[in-house]
């Protein structure tokens, strides 16, 4: 077993479900506010292609790792 290559699937799943939770966010026009400042879904955007794009990243290094 490599602890390298699992850390690096471990972490590409975590930012999976971070991309996966943006994309229910966006689909369903769940607002969420903190206090009285309202998330505009603008922000979902840009998490949902950075996470998955980290997501892919990972898991593609990851599997470069012998």
């Amino acid at each position: 077993m490599n602890s390298q290559r699992n850390g690096l699937r471990l972490a590409s799943l975590i930012f999976a479900i971070v991309a996966i939770a943006h994309a229910v966010r966006l689909f369903r026009h769940t607002p969420i506010t903190f206090g009285s400042h309202v998330v505009p879904m603008g922000l979902s955007w840009v998490a949902l292609i950075f996470s998955g794009v980290l997501c892919i990243w990972m898991w593609r290094l990851a599997s470069a790792v012998r």
